[in-house]
């Protein structure tokens, strides 16, 4: 153990003293090991568990002596075991906070009694003996140096004194124990992944670059404290060089303060900021990341927003650059193909100005292909694509020419890439970016092969059909297309044939001829490989889109069906849905649901078409400008009338679009008033999972709002979504499932109905073992619930307070909201709250009030308030929390509305306290809350009111709050329409009434009035302190008449 601790564990370098252990996984898996090995130690080796240690482990304790119970005898503060060694002392001793042990029994009994906080007596109890095994045996065994000779020293005892087999066994299972933790570090630390100046230096310059002002920028500014770079390319000095730090930065996100970071090998973490002049406090104050993008993800919502938009952009740009100097590589290589094998002599010698390379070689067939290599006027979408119908029209033949199609087709495939086509970039800027409900789908990298031997048989076979694809007659082109479609065009190997000999051109512009087979056969196909990323944007670079909204006013049904299904698949990204929208698509879709004839001869049909354009519509919907455009063109109600079909094909995308919309609330009032809620609760009970998933998703959606949560009740709704809580194999149901619960346990109504289904008794069940998305509708669910009384019982009774209190310690904004509100809720039980501090609950609730996010924040602050009310010795135990009065205080300097009204709850609960209240004092509370008087919050005005009146309780408050200006903004408060604003106001006028000058301030703004009003008021409280306000402005005007007149 001592080897371990000398060399594996990561301690603090203190400038004075010893140091500590830090904050770091590293550290916490030993401990835990550590842990682990002294609770097991008294089972396992009971006989060595007796052996009295040399000295006693000697240690400060957070414990007190409540803890302990059967076998120590307990003298008021002080604790003694009654175990003794031979010499008759107690092998356990707590005095004043100090805790003495001298065996491995007692130790393992200890951790028995420390539940929650083994962990932290196990650290300070290693702190304060960094050698432990010298006190367990003796100096001779100590660590030296790293170099661990106690075993040496073992056996020259041994070949003296033969009694020394009880302490050769205990060193022995102690240098397992150093075994099993060096080990165990060895496997962590090779995970990690090293930083070096270098790399740090090119984030750093790619942030910057993003960096500035504007509102789409990742940051405000980036810039290191210092500009001098040592020969090694660090920033740091030299004396923290050795700590491996690398450099500091000062960051300055959009949505927080400025973030003063550390990079050093280990990682990128929180320093302490600039001291006083250009002074950095080194001191580690967060988690180690790997890198600052990581860091900022974790601190900035809006970095995380920005960086969004960034990312694709970097990406495309990286990628088209490898891809030009890879085509232009294979350019200037001897070894291309000719394609004198797979194309036509008439079309090679079309082509052959365009295909022909700077040294007279042609490209491969299967070169790594971009879209972004072609100019506007190298696109089959204008002239070209109408080429062909014109030659048609003016030959008066059915025949169908392909000779512009194959001139299209050739310069697409075979034109040289300039450099000046990298600034293409394939798209309009709506590329870069995400729509408002799904980021676009990031490029997955095409195959490439290496040579011609990697090819398969499939790639050989489609390029010889792709000639008779491009120069045949329609007949040759149709049987062309049907051979085509006898590969499996679902593979990437099919895929790639296709794109790299020109075919998708072609494919595309078959669809502006008047060949209804034609058109069929290339939609078939189209269909299919849509699938692919690549292709899709190539469908949308080459203008296939907009013939396929064309087509979608064919009088063909089913070639209707297939524009619609392959628009379905090509629009998964923003600029695709923006084309569709542009071009009358989404109109076009819509009038495809009008086909409405359930129960008619036509019914199979009419169903196709509904549910490819329903396929189409839910692909478009995921952008919000769609949504909008869904709803002008009539699409809820022909929703809502298919809804009511039986066929799950249909239902899928018809739940699906509507779920997605749902995100709106113009469609949630549609919803709601067009009938759909008692549909998705029937679909609930389906046996299709995904259908059930949509449906739960749709009602998460929906129920936001109060009508919506009372027609889910009132059909019968609550019921199934307790039954598929039982679910926990389909993650993604359970998701959908456990959010609708969680939204309609909003209303009270439905939390009763929860209670009945055992619904609270599930959810606990669901507390561990559940992805993140699953754990956050989880949590919001039960913090729901606990409002209710009965609940809060139900929920300790099943076992689910400590691991919420577990999930205090995540990292996830939104999870840690809900989990806030969960045991703020619980702790208004007394016998919750016990748990709940038992568990360092409160602790890691105001830790959470350090969180960058207002959210977070606010959620802490409310939860604290029942904490703070319901806890024993609550004074107490918020001093115990080292600076946390200060902290709280600070917060009222915050700019969310939220976070100074929960703020000002908690103070209202802390200041209860006097000693607390003093502290405050002294940290300036009574300007800051006056700073907030003019507010026009009638939920802030209600909570500072009772902050007022309850810090008034102190000192010369009183005065301070006159001074300060904030009596006459109170006084108008008394206008306010909300009677618990009334209340609180009454009683911090009461309060600063006791002051004269603050009475006089009231008289002249007007309260007696307004207060006379009140003393009639049946609320007791608001009663008394209008009176008593009143009696004070009276007592001081009769004084001053006495003064005045005698």
């Amino acid at each position: 153990m001592g080897v371990a601790l000398a060399r594996a564990a990561q301690w603090t370098a203190a400038g004075s003293g010893t140091g500590t252990l830090e904050i770091t996984p590293l550290n916490k898996a030993l401990l835990n090991q550590i842990v682990q090995f002294v609770e097991d130690f008294s089972t396992k080796h009971p006989q060595e568990a007796a052996f009295v240690f040399r000295e006693p482990l000697e240690w400060k304790t957070q414990l007190d002596s409540s803890v302990f119970g059967e076998g120590y005898e307990i003298n008021e503060a002080a604790v003694q075991s009654q175990a003794k060694g031979k010499d008759g002392q107690p092998m356990l001793i707590l005095s004043a906070s100090t805790l003495r042990v001298r065996s491995f029994d007692q130790l393992s009994c200890l951790l028995r009694i420390a539940m929650g906080k083994k962990l932290k007596e196990a650290q300070a109890c290693l702190e304060a003996n960094r050698d432990p095994v010298v006190k367990i045996l003796g100096p001779e065994y100590g660590t030296v140096e790293g170099e661990d000779m106690s075993i040496l020293h073992l056996f020259d005892r041994v070949k003296k004194d033969l009694e020394t087999e009880l302490k050769m066994k205990i060193i022995l299972l102690l240098h397992q124990l150093d075994l099993q933790l060096l080990n165990s570090c060895l496997k962590q630390i090779s995970q990690d992944v090293r930083l070096n100046p270098a790399a740090v230096n090119t984030e750093v310059n790619l942030l910057k670059n993003f960096s500035g002002q504007g509102e789409d920028t990742v940051l405000e500014s980036l810039e290191y404290t210092s500009d001098y770079m040592f020969s090694n390319g660090c920033r740091a000095p030299p004396w923290r060089q050795v700590h491996g730090e690398i450099c500091y930065l000062v960051v300055k996100p959009h949505d927080t303060d400025p973030l003063y970071i550390t990079c050093s090998t280990a990682g990128v973490f929180l320093n302490g900021g600039q001291l006083n002049g250009k002074d950095i406090d080194y001191e580690r104050k967060s988690d180690l990341y790997k890198d600052i993008v990581t860091f900022l993800r974790e601190r900035s919502p809006r970095f995380v927003e920005n960086m969004a938009k960034q990312e694709y952009s970097i990406f495309k740009e990286q990628a088209h650059k490898k891809n030009y100097q890879h085509m232009e590589g294979a350019e200037n290589s001897g070894q291309s193909q000719s394609l004198h094998d797979l194309t036509e002599k008439t079309e090679c010698e079309k082509g052959k100005s365009s295909s022909v390379g700077p040294t007279g070689q042609r490209l491969k067939p299967y070169m790594k292909w971009k879209s972004s290599g072609l100019s506007a006027s190298q696109r089959p979408k204008s002239s070209s694509d109408k080429a062909p119908k014109k030659d048609s029209e003016e030959g008066k033949s059915s025949t169908v020419s392909l000779t512009t199609k194959k001139k299209a087709s050739g310069k697409s495939k075979t034109v040289k890439i300039q450099e000046t086509s990298k600034c293409k970039a394939s798209s309009s800027p709506e590329d870069v970016g995400a729509s408002s409900s799904e980021t676009d789908e990031d490029e997955q990298p095409v195959r490439h092969h290496e040579g011609n031997t990697d090819l398969s048989p499939e790639y050989w076979g489609i390029q010889k059909l792709a000639k008779y694809v491009k120069g045949g007659d329609p007949t040759a082109t149709v049987i062309a297309l049907c051979s085509m479609r006898d590969f499996n065009l679902s593979e990437e190997t099919c895929q790639l044939a296709i794109k790299d000999t020109g075919c998708l051109e072609v494919l595309i512009n078959l669809l502006d001829t008047e060949e209804i087979k034609c058109q069929t056969g290339s939609l078939k196909i189209l269909k299919e490989i849509s699938q692919n990323v690549l292709i899709r944007h190539a469908i949308a670079d080459f203008g296939g889109l907009e013939i396929m909204v064309k087509i979608l006013d064919s009088p063909d049904t089913d070639l209707k069906c297939l524009a619609a299904e392959t628009i379905a698949n090509v629009a998964r990204f923003k600029r695709a849905r923006k084309t569709v929208r542009q071009h009358g698509g989404i109109k076009k879709l819509v009038e495809l649901l009008e086909s409405f004839s359930v129960g008619s001869s036509y019914q199979a049909k009419d169903s196709e078409t509904a549910r490819c354009a329903a396929l189409a519509l839910w692909s478009c919907s995921k952008s919000t400008k769609n949504k909008k455009a869904i709803r002008k063109a009539g699409g809820i109600p022909l929703l809502a009338r298919w809804l009511k079909c039986s066929h799950t094909n249909i239902l899928i995308p018809i739940v699906g679009t509507l779920q997605e919309c749902a995100s709106e609330p113009s469609y949630r009032l549609a919803i709601r008033t067009e009938g759909v809620i008692e549909n998705l609760v029937k679909n609930l009970s389906s046996e299709h999972e995904e259908l059930q998933m949509h449906c739960a998703s749709a009602i998460f959606k929906c129920a936001e709002d109060e009508e919506t949560r009372d027609l889910v009740r009132k059909h019968e709704g609550l019921q199934p979504l307790s039954v598929l809580l039982d679910n926990t194999e389909n993650k993604q149901l359970l998701a959908a499932v456990t959010g609708a619960v969680w939204k309609c346990a909003i209303s009270r109504e439905n939390v009763l109905k929860f209670q009945e289904y055992k619904t609270v008794e599930t959810l606990v069940t669901l507390l561990t073992n559940q992805p993140e998305e699953v754990l956050i509708n989880v949590i919001g669910a039960l913090g729901e619930c606990c409002q209710e009384e009965e609940n809060r019982g139900t929920i300790r009774r099943c076992g689910g307070i400590a691991p919420i209190v577990k999930l205090l310690t995540a990292t996830n904004q939104a999870l840690l909201v809900n989990v806030n509100k969960a045991v703020g809720g619980c702790a208004m039980d007394p016998e919750n709250m016990l748990i709940i501090d038992s568990l360092d609950g409160v602790r890691l609730l105001w830790s959470l009030l350090k969180n960058p996010n207002p959210d977070v924040q606010a959620s802490a602050a409310w939860a604290l308030c029942p904490c703070v009310e319901n806890a024993k010795n609550s004074g107490e135990m918020v001093r115990s929390f080292v600076g946390g009065l200060e902290l709280i205080v600070n917060l009222l300097k915050s700019k969310d509305k939220e976070v100074l009204t929960s703020v000002c709850a908690a103070i209202a609960n802390i200041a209860k306290d006097q000693e607390n209240l003093a502290v405050m004092t002294d940290h300036g509370v009574v300007p800051l809350l006056s700073k907030l008087a003019n507010t026009n919050n009638n939920k802030l005005k209600r909570h500072l009111a009772e902050a007022i009146a309850h810090c008034c309780m102190w000192g010369n408050n009183r005065v301070a709050f006159g001074e300060a200006k904030a009596v006459a903004p109170l006084a108008r408060y008394l206008k306010a329409k909300d009677p618990l604003v009334h209340r609180a106001t009454a009683l911090a006028l009461y309060q600063l009434s006791e002051d004269p000058n603050n009475c006089v301030i009231m008289h002249e703004n007007g309260v007696v009035k307004l207060l006379l009003a009140m003393v009639g008021s049946t609320d007791d409280t608001l009663q008394e302190a209008a009176a008593g306000c009143i009696a004070n402005i009276r007592r001081l005007a009769l004084a001053t008449e006495k003064a005045k007149y005698g």
